[in-house]
């Protein structure tokens, strides 16, 4: 019980922390690059005809620019970042020493398993971006992330040389099967937003992981977390 109250007000802490700066940052620079696309994808009739084609789904209900818009874009990301805390201190308690070199590297781990993975075949999008149809996406994606976090998993858990093989052919595996793509690539935005809203998407969620991994694991170790695990194993 002690062990799960650490990983749990690690998450808090952490994660909240880590979510708050994530959605501070988006707010000066992904957000305006959205907001931006958002004026090209309203722009006409044969913008509204290429929009409805790029994704032909039914508009669903979003906060007001602005103020509402900001708090709600924070206050999801604050939900994320408590959600992957989750994820990265339990897998702290399964390893005898955690020190905040440590939390980096299983921050950039996460941020590969999560974005860079996925974005390699399915980069980020901008409002009016032609897609592939949503739920080939969505299982490309899932299966992505699952695959590469169990082929991290592996890489860093088994002893055995041979295993640590498989995990590696498993960061292979969806790219060799390849994402869903679209019958015609581009959208609305022009390409050089486009370019740089995937820049800044994936910077952006970098620098998350970063201090998650370095919060995550200072606060694990704060609250005895290291002692636990030593005692455990």
């Amino acid at each position: 019980m002690k062990t799960f109250n650490t990983i749990l007000l690690t998450a808090l802490i952490a994660g909240g922390l880590s979510g708050l700066v994530l959605g501070s940052i988006q707010q000066f620079s992904v957000v305006p690059m959205i907001l931006e696309a958002e004026t090209y994808e309203s722009g006409g009739d044969e913008g509204e005809e290429t929009a409805h084609e790029a994704g032909d789904e039914e508009e669903a209900w979003g906060p007001e620019d602005g103020l509402e818009r900001t708090l709600w874009t924070v206050f999801n990301s604050m939900l994320v970042g408590i959600g992957f805390g989750l994820l990265l201190t339990a897998c702290y308690a399964m390893r005898k020493k955690i020190t905040w070199q440590y939390g980096i590297l299983w921050g950039l781990a996460g941020f590969a398993a999560f974005h860079l993975a996925p974005a390699l075949g399915l980069p980020p999008e901008l409002p009016g971006d032609a897609a592939a149809g949503l739920g080939q996406r969505q299982v490309w994606w899932i299966l992505t992330v699952i695959v590469t976090a169990a082929g991290f998993w592996i890489i860093a858990f088994q002893p055995n040389r041979y295993l640590k093989l498989i995990g590696v052919a498993l960061l292979v595996l969806p790219h060799l099967f390849g994402a869903p793509q679209p019958e015609r690539h581009g959208g609305l935005a022009p390409d050089e937003l486009r370019n740089a809203f995937i820049a800044a998407t994936l910077i952006t969620n970098a620098v998350f992981w970063i201090v998650l991994g370095i919060l995550s694991a200072l606060l694990y170790t704060r609250f005895g977390g290291n002692r636990e695990s030593s005692a455990g194993g």
